[in-house]
């Protein structure tokens, strides 16, 4: 399975990529840097890549999952209720695609400030001798 690392302050995510076309350009884009927007219960950066909406495009995520939104290329991590959840969901202001799940400890990325240095970069996993 495909990863990459996320590290932004800190904070170091590893996620595993699904099997869509967003997760390919995601993985063909790595390693790039960006800086980190903050919303309630989301981060947001740019990411270097093109990706149209998928057919399973979602507006609300599961926890630890990570999407890309086409419309201003960001990678969006939710870690939390957002101002358009209902309850506890943790739902994106429009659909976007969801390309890899972390199990790592989202809610750490509530300590982040704006303009933080993100770092997207592949996962190289060395098979043994």
């Amino acid at each position: 399975m495909a990863k990459v690392k996320i590290s932004v302050g800190r904070i170091v995510l590893h996620v595993d990529l699904y099997a869509t076309p967003t997760a390919q350009a995601v993985l063909a884009a790595a390693p790039f840097e960006s800086r980190v927007t903050l919303w309630p219960g989301e981060i947001y950066f740019q990411a270097p890549l093109r990706a149209g909406r998928e057919d399973d495009a979602r507006e609300v995520v599961e926890p630890g999952e990570i999407a890309f939104r086409p419309e201003g290329e960001v990678i969006i991590i939710g870690y939390g209720p957002t101002p358009c959840s209902e309850a506890e969901e943790i739902r994106f202001a429009s659909r976007a695609n969801v390309w890899g799940r972390s199990g790592d400890d989202l809610t750490r990325l509530a300590a982040l400030e704006g303009g933080e240095l993100v770092r997207v970069e592949p996962v190289v996993e060395v098979e043994p001798a």
